[in-house]
Parts: C-alpha cells; structure tokens; sequence
C-alpha cells in the first residue's frame, strides 16, 4: 500500500486483547522524512480519523460502533526521526480523544524475531 492513496483504507480490525477497532496504515518504502513524505502521513492519519470519527466506520462496519479506536501504521522499515518526531506529537494528541497509535516493524519474510538480516 501507499502513503498516497489516503482515500484507501489498508486494513481495519478488531484487537481481541484490547476491544479497540484497529485501522492500519501499510507502508513498504523506506522513511525519508521528507517534506512531502510527511504530508502524505499526516493525510493518511487525517482521512482515517475522519473516517472512524465522522460516522463512515460505523455506517460500513456496525460492528465496530462505539468502541475504542487505535490506529496502528505497519511497516518494512523503522521510520526516520523526523517522522518519529511527527508521530510523537500525533500520539500526544490522539491521547487526549483515548485514541492510541503505534508503530510495527515487520520481520523480513521468512525470518525469525531477533534475525540480524537488516
């Protein structure tokens, strides 16, 4: 998936441990921290929220009404600080709706956790 398809939810779910509806970004490229690439981020994190917040969610998926909502953005590579940095200040501000964000690295196919292959 891509950071410029914002209008493309890349997965949506439920987190049995957690009860929160997870919606998940999918990013494969590498991090820059570019200015456009941070845009493209900060777009794909609004047209989400917009999406669970603004009625659209429960319309489509009753299910997953009125529960908690966490956003998770998973991804082949660790982000860059400058898009940590971003992040950060997106998580602090989620916080205050009790929204969570997280950030998961995924292992390269076909290695264990703990492989040293990156």
């Amino acid at each position: 998936m891509s950071l410029d398809q914002s209008n493309i939810v890349d997965a949506l779910g439920l987190d049995e441990a957690s009860g929160r509806v997870v919606l998940v970004i999918r990013h494969d490229g590498p991090w820059e921290g570019s200015d456009g690439q941070l845009f493209l981020l900060q777009e794909k994190l609004n047209a989400y929220l917009s999406f669970a917040l603004d009625g659209e969610m429960a319309e489509g998926c009753p299910a997953f009404a009125n529960r908690p909502l966490g956003l998770r953005i998973e991804t082949a590579t660790a982000p860059d600080p400058r898009t940590m940095s971003l992040l950060a200040g997106v998580r602090r501000q989620l916080a205050f709706q009790d929204i969570t964000l997280e950030v998961r690295v995924r292992q390269p196919s076909g290695c264990d956790p703990g492989c040293e292959c990156r």
